[in-house]
Parts: structure tokens; C-alpha cells; sequence
């Protein structure tokens, strides 16, 4: 994709999707409010682009056309997004205290890390001209920053505007429950592919 302008909308369309990484940032919104939550966008960012780098760089194109590895990355996504709801819906109860968001910045790189996005920006979106790959990357890093405070900003708002109704503690459950039908979704499309 060498047009920056479809660059840029493809890569807004893909981050502004839920995700299991978009999930967790509105959680944390919604726990401890915007402002507490910016430290995760740095967490998001470096896991996007360590993934990304190593597709690029490392796995290549190799895992475009072998199943049992595609599969092995779908399962180890889904083991640590499940293991991440398990975490958010146990943790629901104390999210609610100030100082503990629902998500720290180790489980937000991690799930980023393990992100099944991250094999579309790597092989269809990002442009595979290696020298201007720092430019196209620059671009994305923008972009993730972006959207990234956006799913923040969005749960706080939700937290605030439902007069009471959706507590932070309910959002967190929410986001373990969106969280394992993610993993659920990931396990299954791995088992598909490989039976």
C-alpha cells in the first residue's frame, strides 16, 4: 500500500476495530480515567512494533503459507488473552480503587504483542520497501498514539455518561468477557486451519 492517504485510512480502520488491546485501554479509561491510562499507549506502541519488526524481519513470509505455525501464534494468542480475562475479571472489584487500573502496561504490550492485527499491518498494509519503511512506521507509530488515547477517552466517557449505571468494575467483567470470546475466536480459527 504506497498511497499515504489509503496507508493511513486502512491503518485507522484496523486500530479504531475492537481488539482485545483496544479492550483493555477502554477498561482502564473507564477504571482510573484518561489521564492514568496514557501510560499505556507507550506499551501499546512498542508491542505493535517489536511484532511487526519480527514478521517483517524475522518470521517473513514463511508464516503466510505454513498452517501449523499460524496456527501455534493463533493458540499462544489465545492462551494470553484468555489468561488476561481470567486476570481482568478476577482483578473487577479492586479496579475500582484509584490507584490500580485494570490493565498495566506489561499486559497491554503483551496482548499488543500477540495481536493477530499486527500480521495485516506487517504483510498487507505496511509497504515492504525497506527504505522507506522507517517513514511508513513513523506514520503508523502517529496513528496507533491516536487511537489509542481514542479507546481511553471513549471509556471514561462511557464510565461517566451512563449516569451510574455502567461502574468500572462492570466494564472490566465486560472487557474479560469481549477479552475471552476474542480467545475463544482465535483457539478455534487455529484448530480449523490445522484439522
Amino acid at each position: 500500500m504506497e498511497n499515504p492517504f489509503a496507508f493511513a485510512l486502512a491503518v485507522l480502520a484496523l486500530l479504531a476495530t475492537p481488539g482485545p488491546t483496544n479492550t483493555l485501554l477502554a477498561a482502564s479509561g473507564a477504571s482510573v480515567g484518561p489521564w492514568r491510562s496514557l501510560r499505556l499507549i507507550p506499551a501499546e506502541l512498542c508491542g505493535y512494533l517489536i511484532s511487526i519488526a519480527t514478521l517483517i524481519f524475522v518470521i517473513g513470509r514463511e508464516i503466510e503459507h505454513n498452517a501449523l505455525a499460524a496456527a501455534t501464534l493463533k493458540i499462544a494468542a489465545g492462551l494470553w488473552l484468555a489468561a488476561s480475562a481470567a486476570a481482568l475479571w478476577r482483578n473487577a472489584g479492586q479496579s475500582v480503587r484509584p490507584t490500580q487500573a485494570p490493565a498495566t502496561p506489561t499486559r497491554v504490550f503483551v496482548t499488543t504483542l500477540l495481536n493477530p492485527k499486527a500480521l495485516i499491518f506487517a504483510f498487507v498494509i505496511i509497504p515492504p520497501a525497506p527504505a522507506a519503511l522507517s517513514l511508513w512506521l513513523a506514520g503508523f507509530s502517529a496513528l496507533v498514539i491516536l487511537v489509542g488515547g481514542i479507546w481511553i477517552v471513549l471509556g471514561a466517557f462511557l464510565a461517566r455518561s451512563t449516569g451510574g449505571a455502567l461502574t468500572p468494575a462492570l466494564i472490566a467483567r465486560g472487557a474479560a468477557l469481549i477479552l475471552l470470546i476474542f480467545a475463544s475466536t482465535l483457539a478455534g480459527s487455529a484448530i480449523a486451519a490445522i484439522l
